[in-house]
């Protein structure tokens, strides 16, 4: 781990740098959903960030939920049962209103792809993600927002995602799910994901310095 923790001063001021769009009704639940992909490339650890962050009376409400924005280890290593091409890992962006609640696979309630986004293909079947591999699509693949088990916060990514970003914890989800449907209620069922890396902070603390 490399003991980065996110707050809402730097993320505020890398959206900025980026040119990336915030949100910033005063009515509340004008939802930023923006994920953090930290600078360990060794795979299937639940070691990213979302944060979820809005306007109400006056104030910025910010909450931190452990995640991960990358595959598990076992789609890593069987590209094939995804793409020719390799396994999808999202690639940093801003996607404007790139989803929409409704179900995972048909099964239970989450954020799902409502238009294209970009993945960068893995395909050398090794532990360790690739975001170099020069190899990008964009397009409907199902990356979704979603939770890993129901039942219990999970310890390895394993299975739980194959590009989707995922909660670890299913009570950060639920939580996580409450705001969304606040968000819908206010806004409609749009919402804008917004993926950073790590790396993006590192240069905000030193112009900061």
């Amino acid at each position: 781990m490399t003991g980065f923790s996110p707050n809402l001063e730097d993320t505020l001021a890398v959206m900025e740098q980026k040119g990336y769009k915030v949100f910033r009704n005063e009515k509340g639940f004008d939802l930023n959903i923006v994920g953090i992909r930290t600078r360990e490339l060794q795979a299937n650890r639940f070691d990213d960030f979302m944060t979820v962050f809005y306007r109400m009376n006056g104030e910025w409400i910010f909450n931190v939920f452990k995640c991960t924005t990358d595959p598990g280890t076992y789609w890593l290593n069987k590209p094939e049962k995804m793409s020719a091409l390799g396994t999808a890992i999202l690639k940093a962006g801003q996607y404007r209103r790139g989803y929409r609640l409704g179900r995972h696979r048909g099964k239970y309630a989450a954020l799902v792809q409502n238009s294209p986004v970009t993945v960068i293909r893995d395909a050398n079947r090794d532990n360790f993600l690739d975001l170099d591999s020069g190899t990008e699509q964009t397009g409907l693949f199902g990356i979704n927002i979603h939770r890993a088990s129901a039942q219990r916060e999970s310890i390895q990514v394993d299975r739980w995602s194959a590009g989707c970003q995922v909660f670890c914890d299913p009570n950060q989800y639920a939580f996580f799910l409450k705001l969304c449907r606040r968000g819908r209620e206010a806004f409609g069922n749009s919402f804008t994901y917004t993926l950073l890396n790590e790396k993006d902070f590192n240069n905000i603390a030193s112009v900061n310095q």
